[in-house]
């Protein structure tokens, strides 16, 4: 499947997709990750919900994205949320952000659809002699017969060409690229945690989703859309839905 264009989801996505949860930074201290005062870079910021996250907890923000239409949205939640992030149109393989500037650099639910090759060397590029390089997922978890099991047979029937479904949250990927960029040593968190989804919020994070809206044309999501409402209704008729999640969450630092 080619990159999808998450641009055409702006709304859903800034609305539905609410980005890692709170424990998700509070547990970044066990892998020695500390946003008060650090140079940041959120690379693939989409809506900027991890950098949001780490300028509610006193970093210094700049995320880059090739989206105008995330970033627009970005701005608007930042302004929601009282904080200050800097956004730059950019790619995470080229920024044009300053070299040794920022203390961390982190890709959040988005590693997957950069270069690796190209972004471990801009990452290392950005950071000074001893920066974190910080990889990290927050990935919904099927099981056999739950709402996401069945959510992605849905998705496929409807996109062939997605292929990201049947994930455990894991991504030992993640490890390899830190160590194959010279990032050392690799320490990792991860854990499970449900999130609660309505019908509605559902519906709408899947909307926003890579296989969906972001690359099937509206007539199509439309009728995604429509046979997912009846099968929650059909089947899941519990609301709010448990969701199950895993974070993942990978770092290493450059030399010093």
């Amino acid at each position: 499947m080619t990159n999808p264009d998450f641009g055409q989801t702006a709304h859903d996505y800034a609305r539905h997709r609410g980005g890692f949860p709170p424990e998700f930074f509070d547990s970044l201290n066990e892998i020695a990750i500390d946003p008060k005062g650090a140079r940041i870079v959120d690379l693939g910021t989409g809506t900027g919900t991890i950098a949001r996250g780490f300028a509610t907890r006193n970093g210094q923000v700049t995320g880059v994205d090739i989206s105008d239409d995330l970033m627009r949205e970005a701005r608007r939640l930042d302004g929601e949320a009282g904080v200050t992030v800097e956004y730059v149109r950019a790619s995470a393989e080229e920024t044009g952000l300053a070299t040794d500037g920022f203390d961390i650099v982190v890709a959040g639910q988005c590693w997957w659809w950069f270069d690796a090759d190209a972004a471990l060397a801009e990452a290392t590029r950005l950071l000074r002699p001893g920066g974190a390089l910080l990889l990290a997922s927050w990935d919904w978890i099927p099981q056999p017969g739950n709402v996401v099991d069945l959510t992605e047979r849905l998705i496929e029937s409807h996109n062939p060409e997605w292929l990201r479904g049947g994930g455990n949250g894991l991504h030992p990927e993640f490890i390899v690229d830190l160590q194959r960029g010279g990032f050392e040593p690799v320490s990792q968190l991860t854990f499970p945690m449900d999130d609660l989804y309505t019908h509605a919020s559902w519906r709408g994070r899947v909307r926003a989703s890579a296989g969906i809206a972001a690359t099937l044309p509206s007539a199509q999501v439309e009728a995604f859309d429509n046979e997912l409402a009846t099968m929650l209704k059909d089947r899941f008729p519990d609301d709010p839905l448990a969701i199950p999640h895993r974070v993942f969450a990978a770092v290493g630092r450059t030399p010093t």
